[in-house]
């Protein structure tokens, strides 16, 4: 199961595309709240009904840990105190975590990207402390994956896709979704 966590002031399309490509190959995607509210509010003003709470996620059954971003969502990730704690843990067992746009500062904030290869919005590298900036539009580095920013949002949750179920299975999504035609798969 892989969690796609919204705070006040997400990303919209980051967060849906991950949710959706995710689903299209077959990974339980679940949208997890830390507003203590189901209903979360993007940046653009987009009402979300996420699948479930912080407080009811079980991290256990969690293979991925996924940050969109979006101001003031990707800070507001950062400074959740229990998913610094679930960050932590993820990085310290080396388990998957992924952060697009703004959102690898969450990750980076709490020691998660310590030595490794990562990309961020442009002109916010000052942002990737202990990580070297690739400012490629997707990083993978081992277990995380960073994107860019929005219109990469497709790119990164393919590369999602490739990390958990292939690169068969992100050619079958990707050629369904008709990226071939405009994206090298």
């Amino acid at each position: 199961m892989v969690f796609i966590h919204l705070a006040e002031g997400y990303e919209e399309v980051e967060a849906l595309t991950c949710v959706d490509v995710l689903r299209r190959a077959g990974v339980e995607a679940k949208m997890v709240s830390v507003t203590g509210n189901l209903l979360v509010r993007g940046a653009h003003d987009i009402n979300i009904e996420a699948d479930m709470l912080f407080e009811d996620a079980d991290y256990d059954a969690c293979e991925m840990i996924v940050l969109p971003g979006g101001l003031p969502g990707a800070t507001n990730l950062r400074d959740h105190a229990g998913l610094t704690e679930q960050v932590k843990a993820f990085a310290k067992a080396g388990k998957p975590l992924a952060a697009i746009c703004a959102a690898p500062l969450a990750l980076a904030a709490h020691g998660a990207l310590e030595g490794k290869k990562a990309t961020i919005y442009p002109g916010m590298e000052s942002h990737l402390a202990g990580a070297t900036p690739t400012g490629g539009t997707v990083t993978v580095d081992e277990t995380v994956i960073t994107g860019m920013g929005p219109a990469l949002a497709m790119e990164f949750a393919l590369a999602l896709v490739e990390y958990l179920k292939g690169a068969d299975t992100k050619k079958e999504v990707a050629t369904g979704l008709l990226y071939d035609r405009i994206g090298e798969i």
